[in-house]
């Protein structure tokens, strides 16, 4: 029996989500009964820089509005602390890469509770699941897709032609890039410059686990192929991360899962955030401009860093600006005081409804929170001029609450003689 096609009219009511990998925006619906989704977390070491908090915090907003909708979401973000940039950062501090990774990781959690940002339901650590990682290159190496040369497993990107698609680049954009990146194109050991590392030998002050292939590490890539088969089911509904991890991570992602399970797509939808910028230079560990979250939660509360940030789409590239953060700040200021205003007694006469619907159009238009946030501002925008008319405000304030939580925020009363 063949259903009805969707009317548009509940096409535009669904929540329609931009796709990197076919560069389409479509309706979203999940795969099987639970949403899941699998975000690239943190390498813990120089935690929380203001790219990590608009990464998490625009996937948080994704997963309040998912649970809005009344979707059960099961989201997945792991923490890679096997990585050589983390060890890196450990020989230059002088200090164990473990102790680093655990201080680093706590300080990042606790950021992210700060900015009311929902825990995940798992955080795997890459060193708690060596195991999944060596069984997932084991049968890789079985059926041909990966090779062993002196100790080193690599993928074979010959096994699949496919590899590229996602990023969009070409060999030669992708040979410079994976240099860039912390790639050794060059390795005499490899059968093509494009091929990655599935496992490799430690060096002389990094950990080492057993091997079919001897002591060593696995590489960056299958990390999160092995974390995310193994907690989550294929396909995943939503694979996302930060627009730098477009090529080589997710690229190489694709390729080693879709030949391992023999399921396509892995994800069926790929999302990305956009690139923070500071005085014109992207925002990097490696250059060192970075502006730390727990620094401007001292002096400005989640709310405001919340709207300063959702002010920009999720796809976007955001070049931090402490004066458009300070407006956020009179902007969290004036919803929060409308969420607490007393009421009058003269029936307020808001169409509650619009503002909903506006709302809701926003963001199922893959995500438009800037738009979401003017629809919430002009809510309580609204409830300011009702009170001045000593109206009724419960039903005003009780949709504020409601949308507002969608953004993430906690609209805390103001302190006392603050209010309007």
């Amino acid at each position: 029996m063949h259903s009805e096609p969707r009317s548009l009219y509940a096409i535009s009511n669904m929540l329609q989500l931009y796709d990197t990998l076919s560069g389409t925006t479509r309706p979203f619906e999940p795969f099987g009964p639970t949403v899941s989704l699998y975000v690239c977390g943190v390498t813990p070491y120089d935690t929380t820089h203001l790219g990590h908090a608009f990464t998490f915090l625009s996937f948080d907003t994704l997963i309040r509005y998912l649970r809005y909708q009344g979707h059960t979401v099961r989201y997945i973000q792991n923490v890679t602390d096997v990585d050589d940039p983390l060890f890196e950062k450990a020989r230059q501090l002088g200090v164990s890469y473990t102790d680093l990774a655990t201080e680093q990781t706590n300080r990042y959690l606790a950021d992210m509770r700060a900015l009311n940002v929902l825990p995940a339901d798992m955080y795997p650590h890459a060193s708690g699941e060596i195991a999944e990682m060596i069984t997932l290159i084991e049968s890789l190496v079985r059926t041909g897709n990966a090779y062993v040369v002196e100790g080193s497993v690599y993928f074979s990107i010959a096994t699949y032609p496919e590899y590229g698609q996602l990023s969009k680049y070409n060999r030669e954009e992708m040979i410079t890039i994976a240099r860039e990146r912390g790639g050794n194109p060059d390795d005499p050991r490899r059968r093509d410059p494009l091929d990655f590392v599935l496992w490799r030998p430690s060096k002389a002050d990094e950990p080492a686990w057993p091997s079919p292939w001897g002591d060593g590490l696995p590489g960056w890539h299958i990390e999160c192929s092995a974390m995310s088969l193994k907690y989550l089911q294929t396909p995943l509904d939503i694979h996302g991360g930060g627009a730098d991890l477009l090529y080589p991570h997710h690229e190489s992602e694709i390729a080693q899962s879709e030949v391992a399970t023999s399921v396509r797509p892995f994800a069926r939808f790929w999302l990305h955030t956009g690139m923070v910028y500071l005085g014109g230079e992207k925002m990097s560990k490696s250059l060192g401009n970075m502006v730390f979250a727990r620094d401007l939660l001292a002096n400005h509360g989640s709310d405001a860093i919340r709207i300063y940030l959702l002010g920009y789409h999720y796809r976007s590239v955001l070049h931090y600006d402490a004066t458009i953060l300070e407006r956020a700040v009179a902007v969290a200021a004036g919803i929060a005081e409308a969420a607490w205003l007393a009421s009058g007694a003269a029936t307020a006469p808001l169409d509650l409804a619009a503002y909903r619907d506006r709302f809701k159009d926003r963001m199922n238009n893959d995500l438009d929170t800037p738009g979401a946030v003017a629809v919430v501002e002009e809510l309580a925008n609204a409830i300011h001029t009702a009170h001045k008319q000593n109206q009724d405000l419960t039903a005003a304030q009780e949709l504020l609450r409601e949308l507002g939580d969608v953004l993430g925020l906690r609209l805390e009363r103001p302190l006392p003689g603050s209010e309007a």
